[in-house]
């Protein structure tokens, strides 16, 4: 039987936001271009959003439940040593630079570079975000703390921090280079830094 659940304007709206955006930047988006891509009425956008910032807000929202859920379903959790699940994560982060920049960087971390000061309500969005995927890791970099023996001078909350910092640095950089292997090699240096962490010989 044929799926006709219909998509609702907004969630259109939302979904055109998370093309737009990572690809133009959230500055450069229009009301207009979003209507377009969503094949809804700006009548449609002024009924679900007092404005683009309003729907920038949203957005975010839209982008942690949207990934959030890819993440949470994610075969790395079925690693048995929780080293092998952080790696399987960041091997997952890797395998997802596919395509154009637009298609694999991060929403969040776009907007939150050209809003961060211009608009508190689209950053404060974009931190819940970002800091909340990073909690995500932090029972597995705990658990592999704790599987390893280690006694160290970071958290598990720095450690989660620290890989979404290396992986925004990392679209950055394909960004500026027009080149996603820079990304990718980023990411390969995050692999081997947690390696070194946590190999049974460093106790750090």
């Amino acid at each position: 039987m044929t799926n006709t659940k219909r998509v609702s304007a907004r969630t259109k709206l939302l979904d055109a936001a998370l093309s737009i955006v990572r690809r133009k930047g959230f500055a450069a988006t229009s009301v207009d271009e979003l209507c377009k891509e969503a094949g809804v009425t700006k009548g449609a956008f002024f009924h679900h959003f007092d404005s683009k910032e309003a729907l920038g807000v949203a957005a975010a929202d839209h982008w942690s439940e949207t990934t959030g859920a890819m993440f949470a379903a994610a075969p790395y959790h079925q690693i048995a040593d929780p080293v092998e699940r952080v790696l399987g994560y960041i091997q997952l982060r890797r395998d997802l630079l596919d395509g154009e920049e637009a298609e694999y960087t991060c929403l969040v971390g776009t907007m939150v570079q050209e809003a961060y000061t211009s608009n508190p309500a689209i950053r404060d969005a974009c931190k819940t975000s970002i800091f909340g995927h990073a909690e995500t890791l932090e029972d597995d970099i705990q658990a592999a703390i704790v599987a390893r023996g280690l006694t160290p001078d970071w958290t598990a909350k720095s450690l989660a921090l620290h890989t979404q910092a290396v992986l925004q640095g990392a679209f950055i950089l394909a960004k500026a280079s027009g080149d996603r292997s820079v990304a990718e090699g980023m990411v390969d240096h995050l692999a081997r830094y947690i390696h070194l962490l946590f190999s049974p010989a460093k106790k750090v």
